[in-house]
């Protein structure tokens, strides 16, 4: 069940290797029926990037080189990165092709979790049973800063599990209660623990859909969720915008003002739709 999306106003910077246009789309790889890459695909076609989706637990199958791919990105999904379940398995073997190849690589929550796994690390719970979900305050550190100032104050979590910091990796921010929320790995592979992705119709589903975990300790009620959006927002996806294309091209340079006039329901909660 294979699906693409094509929707490319312009290129701004060659892809990966080499300084020709990559017309290769981005693997973009989801983990339930009606999961969607959110606004990250308005963004990515901004950069002149189509998407190629798929759903491993669904029965797609994963490329064996990223040849044909200007990069990957792993989302989030209900389960857990230590899931005995044998996609869970064949997707942290599969991450090995990105690293091996040096292609751009970005994992956001499972997906971060799936790489730290690969790489030998850790995932796990705290022993106080506190999680992440709802907004909450990173801090970059020195080497995220160098890398791209102006990070975000707060970010969106949700999740139950947090991890190590992979030998060799990078971190890049830092959370109170899961101390690594970014890290690079090399040059080319990217962790994020949070959910800079959300557009406000998929928040909505999400604090409908996931409210049996809102009495978990830390946890904030659904109500918080929609009200921290519009105070922390739009400093986040003008911040998730630049990351992109520091991640995709080598270049920060912000490419949100066209996905925005073209795409409306891409809006963060500023007086649009999502």
């Amino acid at each position: 069940m294979r699906q693409t999306s094509d929707t490319r106003p312009r290129r701004l910077r060659a892809v990966a290797a080499g300084d020709t246009a990559d017309d290769r789309p981005v693997l973009v790889v989801l983990h339930q029926e009606r999961s969607t890459a959110g606004r990250t695909g308005p963004l990515l076609a901004a950069r002149g990037f189509r998407l190629d989706i798929r759903r491993p637990p669904l029965g797609d199958p994963l490329p064996d080189t990223l040849d044909g791919h200007a990069g990957a990105i792993v989302f989030g999904g209900p389960m857990s990165a230590n899931d005995p379940d044998p996609f869970v398995r064949r997707e942290i073997d599969w991450l090995a092709v990105p690293l091996a190849e040096n292609r751009p690589y970005l994992g956001i929550c499972l997906g971060a979790q799936l790489l730290v796994k690969q790489l030998g690390g850790t995932v796990a719970g705290r022993e106080d049973g506190r999680v992440e979900i709802g907004w909450y305050p990173i801090a970059p550190t020195q080497e995220g800063e160098a890398l791209l100032p102006d990070w975000p104050r707060h970010v969106y979590h949700f999740h139950r599990e947090g991890c190590d910091l992979p030998s060799g990796s990078l971190r890049l921010a830092e959370g109170e209660v899961y101390p690594n929320q970014a890290f690079r790995h090399g040059e080319n592979a990217w962790g994020l623990q949070f959910h800079p992705e959300l557009t406000l119709a998929m928040m909505h589903r999400w604090a409908v859909k996931g409210a049996r975990w809102f009495d978990l300790p830390n946890a904030q009620p659904g109500r918080a969720h929609i009200a921290g959006r519009f105070v922390h927002d739009p400093p986040f996806v003008d911040w998730f915008d630049r990351f992109l294309g520091l991640v995709f091209t080598g270049d920060p340079a912000p490419a949100r003002a066209e996905a925005m006039a073209t795409r409306p329901g891409f809006a963060s909660a500023r007086g649009r739709r999502s």
